[in-house]
């Protein structure tokens, strides 16, 4: 029912219940009830009707509220799962394109490492899809799934440290948290010269809000020879931004002292990782 009519239901009912009741006592039951105890007829009458009615009000609006997170959730879906088409087309039509460059000069390693990066792009957007949010599994298992696949693939070993609320996470929220870190992997695999990345997780009680998110490598970090900023990669960070603002938080990549990457994502006005 729609939520107009609740609000007048929930405004119209008390009035009649105790107008009617009232007009049959004093036209029919006037000499047969005392003040006394019509009142408290009238009270425990309304008390149970009210109860009834609100019971009932409150379902509905429960059922509706199911019915609306069912359809946001699909929503988010479809939408990211539309992203990863567009990034599978692009990507894959990037490297189809550099391949058929290096095959016309005969540099068969570079087209073998062409035919690689595609074999592996394909077997993780295959998996991204998979592990695309569904009733049933956690935020948390989903994720922790997805980082030893990704592990398992890419050979770079992943160190979890993941807070996440027993109540979840908001199906639009989860796909934009996602879509950063399988960006930010993606990276890793692709341009750090890493063997062990860390990815640090912290949500706050409420569902729809990212707390912290912290990744961190042990590879060659960011310079002008090789960079996560640079032109293979621009797209991909201004992804991971546009998906950190949704969040209404803020994203930062540096080079650690150490050597590696840190990419930090925190709500505006909270406190992200070391930047």
């Amino acid at each position: 029912m729609p939520l107009g009519k609740l609000k007048l239901l929930a405004v119209l009912v008390p009035p009649i219940i105790i107008g009617s009741f009232e007009y049959i006592r004093h036209d029919f039951l006037l000499s047969e009830l005392t003040m006394e105890a019509g009142n408290v007829y009238i009270t425990m009458l309304t008390l149970l009707l009210s109860y009834l009615f609100a019971s009932w009000m409150f379902r509905s609006i429960e059922r509706t509220n199911e019915r609306l997170a069912a359809e946001e959730a699909r929503r988010a879906v479809y939408e990211e799962r539309e992203r990863l088409a567009q990034e599978l087309h692009d990507h894959i039509a990037q490297i189809l394109f550099f391949l058929n460059v290096q095959l016309k000069k005969g540099d068969l390693q570079e087209a073998r490492s062409a035919v690689s990066e595609i074999d592996q792009h394909l077997r993780q957007v295959i998996y991204n899809l998979r592990t695309a949010p569904e009733h049933g599994a956690t935020f948390d298992s989903r994720l922790t799934t997805w980082l030893e696949e990704w592990s398992g693939l890419s050979g770079i070993a992943v160190e979890q440290h993941l807070e996440i609320p027993d109540q979840g996470v908001s199906p639009t929220t989860e796909v934009q948290i996602f879509a950063i870190i399988r960006e930010a992997f993606t990276n890793i695999r692709k341009h750090s010269q890493a063997d062990h990345a860390t990815i640090e997780l912290q949500l706050t009680s409420s569902p729809d809000l990212i707390r912290l998110l912290v990744i961190r490598d042990n590879g060659v970090g960011i310079n002008d020879k090789n960079s996560q900023l640079g032109e293979p990669d621009r797209h991909g960070v201004k992804l991971m931004r546009k998906h950190a603002a949704e969040l209404g938080a803020e994203l930062k990549l540096a080079t650690l002292d150490s050597g590696g990457t840190e990419l930090s994502v925190f709500a505006s006005g909270g406190k992200g990782g070391k930047t």
